[in-house]
């Protein structure tokens, strides 16, 4: 029943995004993965990982650097010179005529941030082409020594028409995806007062000589008995605690309906022990196209879950994970690595992998070996999403049977 059903909820998605299913070559590799499922993007999917932007030679390219209340921007012609510089408060109502009156397919530059993802939905409804680049491959904004936002919308320009490419561009998410995970990002905000009010609690509690007894955080107000002497103190915040553990539990059921609803490729994910709804819908929504990778190890990178790089000749340290990308979904895959490598784990070749890895080396091997459990992690959930394959934990006892 659970193939039948998994193979259902795959075609169900193949069927909303379209995606289709070429014939596979007979060789011995494919003898050797048979049971596997290949799936290629279909060809009008735009590839975040591999798009590649050209070198603008033609029409206007305006930088636009964004503020919280006044954005700056700089329009370069075609020779590269400045025509025009101005500024405008940042809001839809002075954005929208501004954007409308440029004339259509210029080229637009800002950086990622709290405002980029709306303003770049106008550009794209005006028929204007965005650019939004991240700030850290921006040295030459971010490292001068004579920064203002007047020279860093020129940068922006300029960069932008020239080197497009070396600002790694990126596409936000849709509307609709950014709503859905505000209901994630919205619970976890939660999660993470109660978190402070319960530790709150259990210290000053611990500051008498007595502790509380080890419970859950859901159970914490019903079976913990606070000291009489602290009971004006402490009561108000086992309130809040139970309070807040009533509507986390209000916001798991609707996450649950959105991953059932409108995300059914979630259920793929959730195959994998230790990935909940939680998890797998944040990384759906987090990813938002399971094709923006050319392969699935890229997710490592993009989730910051690799050693960061800083050879020159001859030294090559070790140095610790980038921490790049989305740092919510980065933890949730930690704390899944953490179930699975625990004694609440079940027996899986992840698991195994992780312990091989946790046994060797000093007292941190355990830790690193939680982080590189979440990198294969991640990886092993986008091969799932883009194969549609039944997760098997032990693929060597499928194989002798």
């Amino acid at each position: 029943m659970r193939r039948v059903k998994l193979a259902m909820i795959n075609a169900l998605v193949r069927c909303n995004q379209k995606i289709r299913r070429p014939a596979v070559k007979q060789d011995n590799k494919a003898k050797q993965n048979k049971g596997k499922v290949s799936v290629e993007a279909p060809q009008d999917t735009c590839d975040l990982g591999q798009r590649r932007w050209k070198v603008q030679r033609e029409g206007l390219t305006v930088g636009l650097d964004v503020g919280d209340k006044i954005s700056h921007y700089c329009v370069l012609n075609e020779e590269a010179e400045v025509v025009e510089r101005g500024k405008l408060k940042t809001t839809p109502a002075a954005l929208q005529p501004w954007i409308e009156a440029l004339p259509a397919g210029t080229r637009v530059v800002l950086e990622t941030g709290t405002h980029s993802s709306w303003i770049s939905r106008l550009m794209e409804q005006a028929r204007q082409e965005v650019l939004v680049a991240q700030p850290r491959k921006m040295p030459q904004i971010y490292a001068c020594k004579r920064k203002n936002d007047r020279r860093d919308a020129e940068k922006l320009a300029r960069t932008g028409r020239l080197d497009p490419n070396s600002m790694g561009p990126i596409r936000h998410r849709s509307a609709e995806q950014q709503a859905d995970l505000a209901v994630i990002q919205a619970r976890d905000a939660l999660v993470q007062v109660r978190t402070q009010l319960i530790n709150t609690v259990r210290g000053m509690v611990k500051g008498t000589g007595e502790r509380l007894m080890g419970c859950s955080a859901r159970s914490i107000a019903q079976q913990v008995e606070i000291p009489h002497r602290w009971r004006a103190a402490l009561l108000p915040l086992v309130s809040q605690i139970r309070s807040l553990s009533e509507q986390i539990e209000r916001y798991d059921v609707e996450v649950e309906k959105l991953a059932q609803k409108k995300y059914p490729e979630t259920e793929l994910l959730r195959q994998v022990s230790g990935v909940g709804p939680v998890t797998s819908l944040a990384f759906v929504l987090t990813v938002a196209d399971r094709w923006r990778f050319r392969h699935s190890r890229d997710v490592g990178p993009f989730l910051g879950l690799v050693p960061a790089q800083d050879d020159s000749g001859e030294s090559s340290p070790q140095l610790r994970i980038s921490k790049a990308g989305n740092t919510y979904l980065r933890r949730l895959l930690v704390g899944s690595a953490h179930y699975i490598l625990g004694p609440f784990g079940p027996d899986c070749e992840l698991r195994r992998w992780g312990k091989k890895l946790s046994e060797r080396g000093d007292k941190n091997a355990r830790k690193r070996a939680k982080v590189a459990v979440a990198r294969r992690l991640a990886v092993l959930l986008h091969k799932l999403w883009v194969s549609g394959e039944v997760y098997e934990p032990l693929p060597e006892k499928r194989a002798a049977a």
